[in-house]
């Protein structure tokens, strides 16, 4: 994943009610009742079934690193759907989102103006049409760089051209991302 799809993830995060299961075990148990079996959840995690049953049954405690990490993130992005969508719901009809980044941004703009790229740290909201754009990118598995595209294009709107009042014919080049936070 890139880093506009793990700020994503991080913000559904923040919404959760209830805290993620904290042993392997009962992180096991929630996966193989989210994917209906413990093949698919064994599948999913490249192990054995085997091994996923051993996890439930509690015979195996403390998972290897790698295996550690896949399995909490499988959870995590299972956890609490409805709770999630609510969230993102409200953002793309209401609330809108908060970009916070330091990137690169260039210029392709009227001759006589600095269009040399620079780093900049930007922290602005973007309206709900913008957060529904992302929501439903990310949701169709959209790579990376078309995620980048829709903030840029949002930064470049409110942002840059100030809702289309200054700085007509602008286009704006969003590259070398230091780092990104997506709140709502």
């Amino acid at each position: 994943m890139g880093i506009l799809a793990d700020s994503l993830d991080k913000a559904d995060a923040a919404h959760f009610t209830r805290p993620l299961p904290k042993s392997a075990q009962k992180q096991m148990q929630y996966l193989v009742k989210q994917t209906k079996g413990t093949k698919a959840a064994a599948d999913l995690l490249g192990v054995t079934q085997r091994t996923v049953e051993r996890y439930l049954t509690g015979q195996l405690k403390q998972p290897r690193r790698d295996l550690a990490e896949r399995l909490a993130g499988e959870v995590r992005k299972r956890w609490q759907p409805r709770v999630r969508e609510r969230a993102r719901k409200q953002a793309a009809t209401t609330g809108g989102i908060v970009i916070d980044t330091r990137a690169r941004f260039g210029f392709t703009a009227a001759p006589g103006t600095t269009d040399d790229p620079r780093l900049r740290p930007i922290t602005q909201g973007l309206p709900p049409a913008y957060a529904a754009r992302l929501f439903d990118a990310h949701a169709a598995g959209a790579a990376e760089q078309q995620l980048q595209d829709i903030v840029a294009e949002g930064l470049q709107e409110i942002y840059f051209k100030d809702r289309g009042r200054r700085a007509h014919g602008l286009l704006v080049d969003f590259t070398d991302i230091d780092y990104l936070d997506v709140d709502y």
